[in-house]
């Protein structure tokens, strides 16, 4: 039998800052906010933001929001 990962999808904001860099927030996830020097370090530090906030959910018997 196969395994299907389980996958979902965030609309997310990327923002030039003051700094130079990216700051990332997820409407979808209140709270949730990241930055990163580079647009690509932005958008892994996003995916590993949104793995917390879902964990975060989880342990605290929270719905994960769709």
């Amino acid at each position: 039998m196969r395994r299907i990962k389980n996958t979902m999808q965030y609309f997310a904001f990327f923002q030039k800052n003051e700094n130079g860099g990216y700051t990332v927030t997820v409407p979808s996830l209140p709270g949730l906010v990241t930055e990163g020097r580079t647009f690509d370090e932005a958008n892994m530090m996003l995916r590993d933001a949104i793995r917390c906030y879902r964990t975060g959910l989880k342990k605290n018997a929270g719905l994960i929001l769709r």
